[in-house]
């Protein structure tokens, strides 16, 4: 598993967060909603649970996600959002996988095809690329004065996990998606906070890109996800780290 280096670079990323954040809270909400529609109740539903944490990873307010549970009894309890997934190939033919909750496929799939055509992509067909991606649970922690790195990884292995990775500036959890649930309650338990928290589809290895097509294939990302339908987009370029997600 050492292969799945994840590249946290939490300063980085902090400083992503904060630049989109109105974005991210609206698309973590989505996800909260949809998983709140069918039990309100976190400590029964697992899927729930499961997006709240992310919610917290990205420090979206607790007035924020108790809102968004609320509204799954309401104003969204009409709505039939679904989740899709598109695969396809970027620049170079990079893989790129955009995974999409939506209450319009053909509105979905059509932003989707314009904007990957846009920017030097093409849809493929189901399966095309996602057997080159291993999904699994992703827990990362930052790393901070008081937590050791033989505590934490005792603490992540005792309750579950498959892997553990030390970054610089980082602790990386791996599970299986049927574990993660509970490694994931476990280790909040324990008191651990979390920058991220999700189930992630990450490649079994990686391709450089070099300058056009490397710009290029960042416009083709930031394109995607500024998508309001694009919940994640998954991909195998191993991208300069100040770049990474």
């Amino acid at each position: 598993m050492s292969g799945h280096s994840h590249a946290a670079n939490i300063a980085a990323k902090k400083a992503k967060t904060d630049a989109v954040k109105g974005k991210i809270f609206t698309k973590v909400g989505r996800e909260i909603a949809v998983a709140a529609k069918s039990n309100p109740d976190p400590e029964t539903n697992s899927k729930l649970a499961d997006a709240i944490a992310k919610a917290k990873a990205v420090n979206m307010p607790n007035e924020n996600i108790k809102r968004c549970i609320a509204k799954a009894a309401g104003e969204l309890s009409g709505d039939n959002y679904e989740e899709l997934t598109y695969e396809g190939y970027g620049p170079a033919g990079s893989a790129v996988i955009i995974k999409t909750l939506t209450d319009n496929k053909n509105r979905t799939v059509d932003y989707v095809r314009t904007t990957m055509r846009k920017h030097g992509g093409s849809l493929g067909n189901a399966g095309c690329v996602s057997f080159t991606f291993n999904t699994l649970g992703v827990i990362v922690v930052e790393r901070t004065p008081d937590l050791t790195e033989d505590g934490v990884m005792e603490m992540a292995l005792d309750a579950g996990a498959d892997d553990f990775i030390v970054e610089d500036d980082a602790f990386v959890i791996y599970t299986s998606v049927a574990d993660f649930s509970a490694v994931r309650k476990e280790l909040e338990g324990k008191g651990l906070n979390f920058f991220e928290a999700q189930i992630q589809m990450l490649p079994q290895s990686k391709i450089t890109l070099e300058g056009d097509e490397l710009a290029k294939f960042n416009r083709l990302i930031d394109a995607l996800e500024d998508l309001d339908d694009v919940q994640n987009v998954y991909h195998n370029v191993d991208l300069p780290e100040e770049e990474e997600e």
